[in-house]
């Protein structure tokens, strides 16, 4: 649970520094990603997941 909590706090941090340092660059990403297709963004969100599962396998393993 501790591992779970710890990748939930550094995702929080990730974000902040991107959200902070660089908003402008968010909201364009926010609103270009509102125009993408489902299928492009559910795409880009499995791969995503696999390429996170692949990093924790490889660091933990």
């Amino acid at each position: 649970m501790s591992d779970f909590l710890a990748a939930v706090g550094l995702l929080f941090v990730f974000e902040g520094l991107f959200y902070g340092g660089f908003p402008a660059v968010a909201k364009k990403l926010a609103r270009e990603a509102s125009e993408m297709p489902e299928n492009a963004l559910r795409l880009a969100g499995v791969a995503a997941l696999a390429i996170g599962v692949a990093i924790v396998w490889i660091a933990r393993g």
